[in-house]
C-alpha cells in the first residue's frame, strides 16, 4: 500500500473533480487547516505539472458585488475588491486539465 502525500492527493482531487475547487475546499478535503501551505502546494504543483505536460487553471477571484473580476494571477485571494470595497468576494478555483 503506498501513501499519497499532501501533494499528490491535491493532483488527484484536481485532476478527478468535475468543477473547480477553492483552497478552502482542497484544504478541508485533505485535511489540512493552514490554507497557506495549500497555496505553497499549488505554486509548486503548477510549476511540476507544466513539466509533464499538463496545466493548472485558475478562474479568478470576483466580486460577488460589483462583478469585477480581479486580473492577478496570484494564489492567495485578495480581501476586498478595489472597485466597490466590498469584502464579498468569490475566491479562486482550480482545475487540472491535460
Amino acid at each position: 500500500m503506498r501513501w499519497e502525500t499532501r501533494r499528490e492527493k491535491i493532483v488527484s482531487l484536481l485532476t478527478e473533480s468535475r468543477e473547480p475547487l477553492t483552497i478552502e475546499e482542497i484544504a478541508y478535503m485533505v485535511g489540512e487547516d493552514d490554507k497557506s501551505k495549500i497555496i505553497e502546494d499549488l505554486e509548486h504543483i503548477a510549476k511540476t505539472l507544466r513539466r509533464e505536460g499538463k496545466t493548472l487553471l485558475m478562474e479568478p477571484a470576483r466580486c460577488n458585488k460589483c462583478g469585477y473580476v480581479f486580473k492577478s494571477l496570484r494564489v492567495k485571494p485578495p480581501s476586498r475588491c478595489p472597485k466597490c470595497k466590498s469584502e464579498w468576494i468569490q475566491p479562486p478555483r482550480f482545475t487540472i486539465r491535460e
